[in-house]
């Protein structure tokens, strides 16, 4: 059976094909699925993403964090993986198509949230998966690791950055002249890059929540098998 608190359900799941932990938190009518990616050798455990993830619940979405390295690779001696964007993006192309093979998922649109490296994988894979990915977003992001991916990105994109996240902010509009999908770049003002700043994860939060509501297509009992 399982565990389920306010009409959702919540499970500890393993990620093909390296076994890789996630959370998966499903509302009850879920109008989406939104898979985060994270980055610069954070995990799923980042109090950041599951500031956001929690708020997405609460409006009807449903979530899935992951850790995207294995614990050999989140050591010190292999900093290095934080920023493969391949293997970063193969890993996310991974979670999406085992989403896809899941009864009470397969049917919801897909929405892709990264932080840091975690975004330029997150844009990889909306470029490589195309009309399968419903929207993106980044949250203090570094898109320009996309390189040549950025332009085949077709689904609809917001970038968001700290107004005081010097260097990174420079970097998210040189990305954002490179997207030809819908897009939009937000600036907190005042916010540093991680955001700690009073109100500022609640902006990006209320951002997030109406990117995903207005590009997620509607469909009435999208994640539910009907009996």
């Amino acid at each position: 059976m399982l565990p389920r608190q306010h009409d959702a359900v919540t499970r500890e799941v393993r990620l093909p094909p390296l076994s890789l932990p996630g959370t998966l938190h499903i509302p009850e009518n879920a109008s989406g699925l939104v898979i985060f990616a994270h980055g610069s050798g954070s995990s799923r455990l980042s109090p950041r993403n599951r500031a956001v993830a929690e708020a997405l619940n609460e409006s009807g979405f449903a979530t899935l964090l992951f850790d995207l390295l294995t614990p050999a690779e989140e050591d010190a001696n292999h900093r290095a993986k934080v920023f493969d964007i391949p293997l970063l993006a193969e890993r996310l192309v991974h979670a999406v198509h085992w989403t896809r093979d899941q009864q009470d998922l397969r049917r919801l649109p897909i929405g892709l949230f990264g932080a840091s490296t975690g975004a330029a994988a997150a844009l990889v894979v909306a470029a490589k998966l195309g009309d399968s990915v419903a929207a993106v977003v980044s949250r203090g992001g570094r898109p320009d690791l996309a390189g040549d991916a950025l332009r085949a990105v077709r689904s609809p994109t917001l970038l968001i950055v700290g107004g005081a996240d010097y260097g990174v902010i420079e970097l998210n509009e040189a990305a954002f002249a490179e997207l030809r999908c819908p897009k939009d770049l937000i600036v907190i003002p005042d916010a540093t890059h991680l955001f700690p700043e009073e109100g500022a994860l609640q902006q990006v939060i209320r951002h997030t929540e109406t990117w995903f509501q207005r590009h997620f297509p509607v469909e009435p009992s999208a994640g539910r098998d009907q009996e």
